[in-house]
């Protein structure tokens, strides 16, 4: 950075002052001059822009010594802008004084090609071009009007030239605009005198009289009044008054024509109503008995369903009665398979005996002991049948403990699906439970019961699938009734993984889900679990072995 001394910076300013170029960049390029242009060929928008603008523009702007006459401006085509020696980034101030000079410049009006010799500075030229300059081109008041002409013409343009000004008719003395005094006097004014159109008598009379002589006029042409009875006699109206008073027998003999086909026309219209009348009461005695018709079968409706509500009570009493019969027969069918286990082994010792007593045939000391054999051998069928009453007893419960779930979760897997399901169709089984799961430890004692051809409504076209409460160890330990939510699902053993499954939250009300009396509780689930159809045709059977699985949500399974 330098510095100047003071002689220096005053030798600069008065260089400065030396030129009278004034460097406006970029806020008159309409000028585009390549020599001097006079400020009277700027637009007010640019004056306004420049007085405006000034002091923000990163030019300078200077002038010399103050001048009497008119100057010339220069406006020079956009340079490279210099930004006066000031770094980027430091602020740039207005400059007053400088703008104070330029508005003080002596200017012409931009109007002197006009004759408007007037010399003012730059800051009064907006305020003389507005008010005071007499060749400034102004619109005229009339706002019809479209001309524009000078201040100084404007008064008489107003009141003699213009088109719209105000004329006075000289027949009804009314106000019109000029342009329209012509078409007025011609069409519109009612006091211009005009002749009849139809030549009569009456040569003048008002336009406004018109309309009312036209109806009377004798040579206006006219129609006869009995037109609509059918005369098509035509004239004006004095010849309409001969015809009518020498045709009187004419018009009485169509008035009578008329009036014959007017009868006619009522007697058809009689008869159609005749007609319809009888039509409209046969639709009546159609809706009549429409309506008894209505009302039998919605009596015989309501009978049905009384019927109906009659049968499915007895339905569900019969699935009750089946499902009682179902927990009898249950024992009775372990007993009778003990009793063939207990047939083989009284076979096995009658074999036995038959070898003993042939081996007794050779010794006569054995066949004094026969008696005491066979006592024997009674005594150890006994303690054979009891011991594999036992051993069934505790396969039955090892391969329940083996299998048995204890977090909530049951997989059932049912082999022999189609033997299975014939056996369901023939009525020998027709359903099967699971082994017996746990949500824990000590806590509630489940199974699944299964239909393979459907129970209830899904009877031969469902897979039915029921979830059973059964009597556990734990359940005086344990929450009633059952509320926990139920997840049945039939797994889908494709890559595809789609499983199908339903889930339900337990009625607290029904006694599915009660503390247990019996063995175990009234089976709960989806009699129309899945199709027999969607199920066969599908990847849920592989090696003709389904799987179903069970989940009971103990999350919020309380510890007993």
């Amino acid at each position: 950075m330098c510095f100047l001394s003071a002689p220096q910076a005053q030798n600069v300013l008065r260089v400065k002052k030396a030129s009278l170029k004034i460097r406006v960049c970029q806020l008159v390029q309409q000028g585009q001059g390549r020599g001097p242009c006079r400020v009277s060929t700027w637009t007010d928008g640019q004056i306004c822009s420049i007085a405006a603008q000034l002091c923000n523009l990163g030019e300078c702007f200077t002038h010399s010594d103050p001048v009497s006459s008119p100057v010339t401006v220069t406006v020079s085509p956009p340079k490279t802008p210099r930004t006066c020696g000031r770094s980027p980034g430091v602020g740039v101030f207005k400059d007053n004084c400088c703008k104070r000079e330029i508005l003080a410049l002596q200017i012409y009006c931009r109007n002197e090609s006009r004759g408007c010799v007037e010399q003012l500075t730059l800051g009064h030229l907006l305020v003389h071009l507005k008010n005071d300059c007499q060749f400034e081109e102004l619109a005229c008041v009339r706002p019809d009007c479209k001309e524009k002409v000078l201040r100084k013409d404007l008064r008489d343009h107003v009141e003699k030239a213009c088109k719209y000004r105000e004329a006075t008719c000289s027949h009804c003395k009314s106000q019109v605009p000029m342009i329209t005094l012509q078409k007025h006097e011609d069409t519109e004014c009612p006091c211009v005198v005009v002749s009849c159109p139809h030549k009569c008598s009456v040569q003048t009379l008002l336009r406004s009289e018109l309309s009312a002589h036209l109806s009377e006029c004798v040579n206006a042409p006219s129609t006869c009044s009995f037109k609509r009875y059918g005369c098509i006699f035509q004239g004006t109206n004095q010849q309409i008054k001969a015809h009518e008073a020498s045709s009187a027998v004419q018009h009485v003999n169509l008035l009578k024509e008329w009036s014959n086909s007017l009868e006619k026309k009522v007697s058809l219209l009689q008869n159609e109503s005749v007609e319809k009348n009888k039509s409209i009461q046969s639709l009546h005695n159609q809706i009549c008995s429409f309506e008894i018709e209505i009302e039998r079968q919605k009596e015989m409706l309501r009978n049905n369903e009384s019927k109906i509500l009659h049968l499915q009570r007895v339905i569900d009493s019969q699935a009750e009665k089946l499902k009682e019969l179902d927990k009898e027969i249950r024992p009775f069918r372990q007993n009778w398979e003990e009793a063939d286990s207990m047939k083989s082994s009284v076979e096995s010792l009658q074999n036995r005996v038959t070898e003993l007593e042939s081996v007794d045939k050779s010794a006569g000391q054995a066949a004094r002991n026969t008696g005491l054999l066979e006592s024997q051998l009674s005594r150890h069928d006994q303690m054979l049948s009891v011991h594999d009453i036992r051993l069934a007893d505790m396969d039955l419960r090892f391969q329940v403990l083996e299998t048995a779930s204890y977090n909530g979760v049951l997989i059932w897997k049912i082999r022999d699906y189609k033997r299975r399901k014939q056996e369901a169709v023939m009525g020998k089984t027709l359903s099967l439970y699971s082994q017996p799961f746990y949500t824990g430890y000590f806590g509630y004692k489940m199974c699944a019961r299964v239909y393979l051809n459907g129970d209830g409504m899904g009877k031969g076209t469902h897979l039915s699938l029921f979830f059973v409460i059964m009597r556990g160890e734990y359940d005086a330990l344990l929450p009633w009734p059952f509320k926990q939510k139920v997840t049945l699902m039939l797994m889908d053993q494709g890559s595809s993984r789609r499983h199908l499954g339903d889930a339900f939250k337990p009625d607290p009300n029904s006694s599915s889900f009660k503390k247990p009396t019996g063995e175990m509780n009234i089976a709960s689930g989806c009699p129309v679990f899945v199709a027999q159809t969607v199920l066969e045709n599908g990847t849920y059977i592989k090696d003709d072995t389904i799987f179903i699985k069970v989940i009971v949500d103990t999350s919020d399974l309380p510890d007993p």
